[in-house]
């Protein structure tokens, strides 16, 4: 997707939606995905699949819900949404999916503890598992807030994951690798006790992270 042929809020939201359900991510109509704006956020809205989804069916809401924009309802996870763009302000976007094995370890209440050095795409040692609670509830969106404390992305309790990032495309990118990273623990979990990387370990990662990538082109700004 590239940036320059999107034009609108709903036009990204759609093309994350679509590479969400090519990406095998969600199923049905499950999964979300929202984009801060000036006055609150663009959401998809409820209940649609991404195929019958059209740019103009995204939703902008304010921070209370109400409809700023959009003639559909906003999706059901708007207060979860909602409480992470007010607790932290670096998330521009958030991509929510009930990918197979972010889910399956979600179910089983467990964290993704530092098994791999890429735990730390997540901004941290672990990626967390948020205790259970009602879609769409308040308790929900408090739950995931507080498993996103210094965190980009976690699990939540028998219901799935939730990336954050500066864009939808970087949102979307850590759901995959989330979900990537999942797969691998369950399956280290089948062979064996897998063997964790320690904190000090953990430390050079992140520190690795944080200049890893390409230099800036002397042409660009």
């Amino acid at each position: 997707m590239h940036a320059h042929a999107v034009t609108t809020p709903g036009a990204a939201l759609l093309a994350c939606m679509q590479r969400i359900a090519a990406a095998g991510l969600s199923q049905g109509s499950s999964g979300n995905a929202s984009v801060r704006s000036a006055n609150g956020f663009w959401i998809t809205p409820t209940g649609m699949p991404p195929q019958r989804m059209h740019a103009d069916d995204a939703v902008e809401i304010d921070p209370g819900g109400r409809v700023l924009a959009g003639t559909l309802r906003p999706s059901s996870e708007w207060p979860m949404h909602a409480a992470i763009y007010s607790a932290r302000p670096d998330a521009q976007a958030i991509v929510h999916c009930h990918s197979r094995h972010a889910t399956a370890l979600a179910c089983c209440g467990r964290d993704i503890p530092a098994f791999h050095y890429m735990v730390a795409v997540a901004g941290g040692d672990s990626i967390r598992c948020s205790p259970y609670a009602l879609f769409g509830s308040q308790a929900l969106a408090e739950h995931a807030v507080a498993a996103l404390r210094e965190r980009r992305a976690c699990l939540l309790g028998n219901h799935g994951q939730i990336a954050i990032g500066d864009s939808l495309e970087s949102a979307l990118a850590l759901a995959i690798e989330v979900e990537e990273l999942a797969a691998q623990y369950g399956a280290a979990l089948a062979i064996g006790e897998p063997r964790l990387l320690d904190g000090a370990q953990m430390r050079e990662v992140i520190e690795r992270f944080a200049g890893y990538g390409q230099p800036q082109r002397r042409d660009e700004p």
